[in-house]
């Protein structure tokens, strides 16, 4: 899938891999927001959902590789040290892309109506770096408000938006931020099957 920014300048292109072990997101972003940079990332979750990979790199900057194990503690893997202020996070957001929030999406599996607290490891934007390149703890609270619709609340940043997603749980339109150029296209063209015939779990999210 393919999102651009609200004023239709930046562009990134998204690919969905879902399989028996978890779902990868693998993006390469021509971003405008708070500056222009370009980068490619590459996020690896279990089958439960919860993030356990992540590889960010910003063209002709720095670059991010983070393990997380099984008891959500996470290491950055390029210093080889632990990363304390982010365990128990399960979920990576990145400030470049809307995809990330499909992590949440699918892993809580709200009812309509419910809603989670979590807290997620935040990457920031080039412009957002201060110092060494890590995640910070970041305060969030998903609501499903629809079958298809979900309101996200930045609580770090004071910031609400009201997400419309697809049966895969990928976001259509992020208001002020992200609108999605295929949004007419079916899911199934969105996400693509594990490689070596593997099948796939879980094309439509709850």
């Amino acid at each position: 899938m393919r999102w651009t920014d609200a004023e239709g300048r930046g562009l990134e292109h998204c690919l969905l891999t879902l399989g028996p072990e978890g779902l990868t997101l693998e993006g390469v972003v021509a971003g405008t927001r708070e500056g222009e940079y370009g980068a490619h990332y590459e996020v690896r979750t279990d089958a439960s959902g919860r993030t356990r990979a992540v590889r960010l790199r910003y063209v002709g900057g720095p670059e991010l590789r983070l393990t997380v194990d099984a008891d959500a503690r996470w290491r950055d893997a390029i210093r080889d040290v632990r990363l304390p202020d982010l365990d128990g996070c399960l979920d990576v957001d990145l400030g470049i892309t809307p995809a990330t929030n499909t992590l949440a999406i699918r892993r809580l599996g709200l009812s309509v109506g419910e809603a989670r607290a979590i807290r997620a490891a935040y990457v920031p934007l080039p412009s957002q770096i201060d110092g060494v390149f890590v995640p910070s703890p970041a305060d969030q609270r998903y609501t499903r408000l629809g079958d298809r619709l979900w309101r996200y609340e930045g609580l770090f940043r004071s910031f609400v938006a009201e997400l419309p997603v697809d049966d895969l749980g990928l976001v259509l339109d992020y208001p002020v931020l992200f609108r999605r150029l295929d949004a007419a296209r079916g899911a199934s063209d969105d996400a693509q099957p594990a490689p070596a015939g593997a099948p796939v779990r879980g094309e439509a999210w709850p």
